[in-house]
């Protein structure tokens, strides 16, 4: 009787090591988001980068609470049917945070909340503008969900303008069945980086892929060839890490030679710029200082 021996979990290199996070500005922002229940997607999405970020002056905040109403297979934030009512006061809360961390460039990112009737775009509008108002120098990129292809709650997010429109197709089309929530799509995806870039032309969209998920070379080019045809300005791509043992586990961990090739890939297909490394999450503290610079007109 033959038996089968399970394929060994790989080992995780020396390159994707980080430091405990930790410090003074890491700190008080802890304890500012904890004292007004305010999420980080750094922390409920175990970014490697929080010590580095924080410290650094950079934060993604996380709208809508830390509880999505999805449940994708690589992701580490909690989820629920209904997750409860909305924090009515969280746009004032957010924009007074930002305000005293005196940011250039901030990134807004948000569960999913397919409960609600808007799933929450007039909400998430709110707070972009809300923020900007008491900011009105700091650059916002809005990191948005799919709002399940309803182009018209994509309008409101475009209606409050924040400066960068990003949407994250997060894989290439073949896993996206495994890796994402069932009602997440590549097309849809695309779609609404498409309606992004067609409805605001002058604006910046972007969007981001992790790998190491079983992903094939021609899949991933293909990803990014359906990316720029849908008008994406700024593409990530970074390693996924499995956050627990119920999650997807890694099948690879790419070289960091290998992220830079497709770099290089990614610039001569048009995008503006590609920030692609082990450790690069879709917010990327260099990716925002260039396209920050790009914005402002001094790149």
């Amino acid at each position: 009787m033959s038996t089968t021996v399970a394929k060994p979990h790989p080992k995780k290199p020396p390159w994707l090591k980080v430091p405990f996070p930790g410090g003074e500005r890491y700190s008080w922002i802890k304890n500012r988001s904890t004292k007004l229940k305010l999420s980080t997607v750094c922390e409920e999405a175990n970014c490697p980068n929080i010590g580095e970020c924080w410290n650094g002056g950079t934060a993604t905040f996380m709208l809508m609470g830390d509880t999505c109403t999805r449940g994708c297979r690589f992701c580490s934030v909690k989820s629920a049917k209904n997750p409860g009512a909305l924090d009515a006061d969280e746009p004032e809360k957010l924009a007074a945070t930002i305000s005293k961390m005196n940011l250039n460039y901030v990134v807004l990112t948000t569960v999913n909340r397919d409960d609600l009737p808007d799933q929450g775009a007039s909400h998430i509008a709110r707070c972009i503008r809300t923020t900007q108002k008491s900011s009105p120098d700091l650059l916002i990129e809005m990191l948005m969900p799919d709002f399940q292809g309803v182009t018209k709650l994509v309008r409101q997010i475009i209606d409050a303008r924040p400066a960068v429109l990003a949407h994250n197709i997060e894989t290439v089309r073949r896993l996206t069945p495994k890796v994402r929530d069932y009602r997440a799509d590549y097309d849809q995806s695309l779609e609404v980086l498409r309606f992004l870039k067609t409805n605001c032309p002058d604006g910046y969209t972007k969007s981001s892929l992790m790998l190491g998920l079983g992903e094939s070379r021609r899949e991933i080019l293909h990803a990014m060839e359906d990316l720029r045809d849908a008008g994406v300005d700024f593409l990530t791509i970074g390693q996924y890490l499995q956050p627990t043992r119920k999650h997807l586990k890694v099948l690879k961990f790419l070289h960091p030679d290998e992220f830079s090739e497709l770099a290089r890939i990614g610039d001569k297909m048009g995008f503006d710029y590609v920030a692609s490394g082990p450790l690069v999450r879709s917010s990327y503290k260099a990716a925002e200082f260039y396209i920050e610079r790009k914005i402002r007109g001094t790149a």
